[in-house]
């Protein structure tokens, strides 16, 4: 029997090759378990659509996050804060950084993926580290402003 391999399977190989293996453990485990179809040629055409169509997802996800890598490292991100006697009132954190991100630059970037090793205290311009996914990373320029 046939079998398209749909994950890696140990001793066998590894997803996307077709192998030949006995019945019993074909349909028992390898179908059973959801780690392989039969391998018909409907079942063949569909994973290989399935695959360049992610591949060509994957390529056009890199030239958007690129893309937003260019403008957020282009642009200051302001942000004003009340003055206090010594720097500002309160913090920035990474809400406030997002938040300003989505209203300034109509980019959506989720406070998680901003590095902030302490919440920013003091005017001027700080620089964040920001993930913007597939290892990539852009440096923001905030420029925390007091009123």
């Amino acid at each position: 029997m046939k079998v398209l391999l749909i994950k890696d399977v140990k001793a066998l190989g590894k997803a996307g090759e077709i192998k030949e293996v006995k019945d019993g453990y074909g349909q028992n485990f390898l179908i059973g378990k959801g780690l392989a179809k039969l391998a018909t040629p409907e079942v063949v055409e569909k994973w290989k659509s399935d695959k360049e169509n992610a591949a060509k997802d994957l390529k056009d996800e890199m030239t958007r996050i690129n893309a937003e890598k260019i403008i957020l490292e282009a642009t200051e991100i302001k942000i004003e804060k009340p003055v206090a006697p010594v720097g500002i009132q309160g913090s920035v954190g990474n809400g406030d950084i997002s938040s300003a991100i989505s209203e300034q630059l109509n980019i959506e970037l989720d406070k998680k993926s901003i590095n902030l090793k302490k919440a920013l205290k003091s005017t001027g311009i700080h620089e964040v580290d920001a993930k913007l996914g597939h290892g990539i990373h852009a440096t923001l320029k905030v420029h925390v402003i007091g009123v």
